[in-house]
């Protein structure tokens, strides 16, 4: 079994790199805009099933996921976040966890952003023979 890494695969793995980048902003903010909310709890993205399920195929003896296929593609699940002190309204959304949140999945984004661009400068060199 040969384990070659190809431009699919490096294509497919940052988009969703970027996807679960995007989940997390949106949790992030969802959870930031209902802040003064009485009762509201914080909110996370999890995508230990997708993992898993990757990790599974990988291991029994698969060549890999195509880039098209379910599992590559599956939806990350929010949860509500266990173990976080509530205010007496019952919310326990923290600013200074959101924002922190917000800034990773940011950093995730535009570093996924900056390897595709580099991967698409490379191909417009190839394409214009080196000018």
């Amino acid at each position: 079994m040969s384990n070659t890494i190809n431009d699919t695969a490096i294509m497919a793995a940052l988009g969703r790199q970027m996807t679960r980048a995007v989940a997390r902003e949106s949790v992030a903010s969802s959870n930031l805009a209902n802040i003064d909310t009485p009762g509201y709890h914080t909110r996370d993205v999890s995508f230990d099933d997708a993992l898993t399920s990757q990790l599974q195929a990988a291991t029994s003896g698969a060549s890999g996921i195509a880039p098209g296929s379910s599992s590559a593609q599956e939806a990350p699940k929010v949860t509500e976040t266990e173990g976080l002190a509530e205010r007496r309204d019952g919310n326990n959304v923290q600013l200074d966890r959101e924002l922190l949140n917000l800034t990773r999945a940011s950093g995730d984004f535009s570093a996924a952003q900056a390897v595709l661009s580099a991967k698409f400068r490379l191909v417009r060199y190839a394409i214009n023979d080196g000018r």
